[in-house]
């Protein structure tokens, strides 16, 4: 039962929820992997990655939060269950423990690319049966390739 009526057409609806259902779980699982290496990470650069890995987290949430309200709008429950989220997540874990801080930057850097990804993927799927969503996930990848970037940059 759905409690939303959705402006979109059923195939449309079905088509973004589904982009944005991944894109949630993978944002999701960014903030949770970020945070988790924010916590473990030693070196002489952990200063500056420790504050870096606070922005990825802080822009990670925001994004997931955007996306979830999106799906919501359009009639599409947004589920961010734990369960859900290492089941679909397209992002590798991580492993507990100290992390060296160029090995946190190549942790980042991969996760990142795994997410943007997957992201561009969901923008060419989303361009016909809904440019808002479209739009939003085009914002949400900008600023993970500028992440992206900035993680490169440290271990050049």
């Amino acid at each position: 039962m759905s409690v939303v009526k959705s402006p979109l057409a059923e195939q449309a609806r079905k088509t973004v929820g589904e982009a944005l259902q991944g894109a949630l779980v993978d944002l999701i699982d960014l903030s949770l992997l970020a945070k988790q290496v924010h916590w473990n990470v030693i070196g002489p650069r952990f200063r500056s990655i420790h504050l870096q890995l606070d922005e990825v987290v802080d822009s990670a949430r925001v994004a997931s939060d955007t996306v979830a309200e999106r799906a919501s709008a359009i009639s599409v429950t947004p589920d961010g269950r734990a369960g859900t989220v290492a089941k679909t997540s397209g992002i590798d874990t991580v492993t507990d423990g100290w992390v060296k801080d160029g090995e946190v930057v190549e942790i980042m850097v991969a996760a990142l690319d795994a997410c943007i990804t997957r992201m561009r993927e969901r923008i060419q799927t989303t361009d016909k049966p809904d440019p808002v969503t479209q739009d939003i996930l085009i914002g949400i990848t900008a600023d993970l390739e500028k992440f992206h970037w900035m993680f490169q940059a440290e271990n050049v």
